[in-house]
């Protein structure tokens, strides 16, 4: 195993064990201020986790094309946390 690979491994247990934890608190905590933060994380944590594993498209695209997908996904999910947030904030 690579360095990258047991990274990529590493990652994915920590996707898989916020997704399910906000998932099961979703279902327990749904609605309220309480649920949109909780929804605001988990689309968060789905755009970082697409993110970081367009690399399995790297056979498909070439460098520039994978980079700009990272780019945009980051910060789709990033704007989206900052954006839902300051909405959050505000209510």
């Amino acid at each position: 195993m690579t360095a990258e690979t047991i990274i990529l491994v590493f990652t994915l247990a920590i996707y898989l064990i916020i997704i399910f934890v906000f998932n099961k608190a979703r279902m327990k905590y749904s609605g309220g201020k309480i649920g949109k933060v909780i929804n605001l994380i988990l689309v968060t944590v789905s755009l970082l986790f697409i993110s970081d594993y367009l690399v399995f498209l790297e056979s498909y695209l070439d460098s520039e094309s994978l980079n700009i997908l990272r780019s945009m996904s980051r910060t789709a999910g990033l704007g989206f946390l900052a954006y839902g947030g300051a909405k959050i904030a505000d209510s």
